[in-house]
């Protein structure tokens, strides 16, 4: 609007002083402006899939890639929805079952989130994301804001057809089903708990009997396997040089396939990052050089108490821990009574397993422990390998 009135000019002397108003410049729509976003994004990835060929980049940079545009559309819902869609259609090429799981979990806790603001439902339908927090935490993340929704609404968007009580039950059917393929039958129920609510509200017993039918296979699974289960494999990966550029200095943790040795990853990235760098032979500062450490779960003694399984204690977890033996002289080993160890405790920003294979650690702490500490470490462990293969063994065959 003009800050003062304007008049048009009189075409006589007769003629009367005539104010008029200018009307204002029309602003773009929302929705226009998330188009012109769009089309600039794609043009970005355009160029940025023309310089990195698909048959040279790494997994890991891939899935991050996506990650960061995913990440970028948080307050979009259509379009964070749909890159949620290609990041588990690339799981899913790449057997990453459990991530691709993961993806389909937080689509639906997204389709929770801006369908109950947009149409409330009866009371039967989850309402929030947090609905599938006992899935994983990492579901929080799709939670909306209020401002949003209301703009959101009045410019129409999540027009996609999965935001609807359909989408979200599709999305809830085909997740237990990932995570039934790489082993993780303890997460199914967590699933189903979301989806019998609604599958009961609408008398669907067919469905009903399904998820039932699913629920009793899932369980059998778990009482049949107990104890000879593996999961995933998590290794430190440290990127130091100047030539890794932003990347310097930072760490990551891997999670690798089930029994996946120390060689195996290091051969992978070796060979990767000596094509894209070139092999070194020597420390230079301006040179590329990457660091692997296996690493393990880490829990203080009053989480365990909440993770009395196997599965639980490789399933929603953001510590990990490795240890570095040494002496007070500098070497790494020597006799019993000077023989110390560093513990290295890992936090990364999210829990794994994740919506892709790599987390960046965002904190580190040590523990030193001395010499007597470190034999009290090694008779506890030793002494829960054995109780674990006892639980394992028929009572018959221990009497004979």
């Amino acid at each position: 609007e003009a800050l003062f009135p304007l008049y048009a000019l009189p075409t006589s002397p007769d003629d009367e002083w005539q104010e008029i108003s200018v009307a204002p410049e029309p602003t773009k729509p929302f929705a226009h402006t998330i188009l012109v976003k769009c089309l600039q994004l794609k043009l970005e990835v355009v160029l940025i899939f023309a310089s990195l060929t698909l048959s040279t980049i790494q997994s890991e940079m891939l899935l991050d890639l996506m990650y960061r545009i995913a990440k970028g559309y948080q307050g979009s819902p259509d379009l964070r929805l749909t890159w949620l869609a290609n990041m588990a259609q690339q799981h899913m090429e790449r057997k990453n079952h459990t991530e691709a799981a993961m993806c389909l979990v937080h689509s639906a806790a997204l389709v929770v989130e801006y369908l109950h603001l947009l149409e409330p439902g009866d009371g039967v339908r989850p309402v929030e994301a947090v609905a599938v927090n006992a899935v994983t935490p990492n579901a929080l993340e799709e939670s909306a804001v209020g401002d949003d929704v209301l703009i959101r609404r009045e410019e129409k968007l999540c027009l996609n057809p999965d935001f609807s009580e359909s989408g979200l039950t599709g999305f809830l059917e085909h997740a237990p089903s990932f995570f039934h393929a790489t082993g993780m039958y303890e997460a199914i129920p967590d699933v189903y708990r979301v989806l019998l609510p609604i599958a009961e509200a609408a008398h669907d017993y067919n469905k009903l009997a399904n998820i039932y039918g699913k629920l009793h296979e899932a369980y059998t699974r778990v009482e049949q396997l107990a104890g000879k289960r593996v999961f995933g494999t998590y290794f430190r990966v440290g990127f130091y040089g100047a030539r890794f550029g932003d990347l310097g200095g930072e760490e990551f943790v891997y999670k690798e396939p089930t029994l996946t040795k120390l060689l195996e990853i290091f051969s992978r990235l070796e060979n990767f990052y000596a094509e894209k760098f070139g092999a070194e032979c020597k420390l230079e500062p301006d040179k590329a050089y990457v660091q692997i450490t296996y690493v393990e779960p880490y829990f203080e003694a009053h989480e365990l108490r909440h993770r009395p399984t196997v599965f639980h204690r490789n399933f929603n977890m953001k510590r990990f821990v490795y240890a570095t033996s040494f002496t007070p002289g500098g070497k790494a080993y020597g006799e019993l009574c000077e023989q110390c160890k560093r513990k290295t405790i890992l936090t990364v920003t999210t829990h794994f397993p994740y919506l892709k294979t790599r987390n960046r650690v965002v904190a580190r702490k040590q523990i030193v422990l001395s010499p007597i500490e470190v034999a009290i470490e090694d008779i506890q462990k030793k002494t829960l390998e054995v109780l674990i293969d006892f639980s394992h063994l028929n009572i018959f065959t221990v009497h004979m």
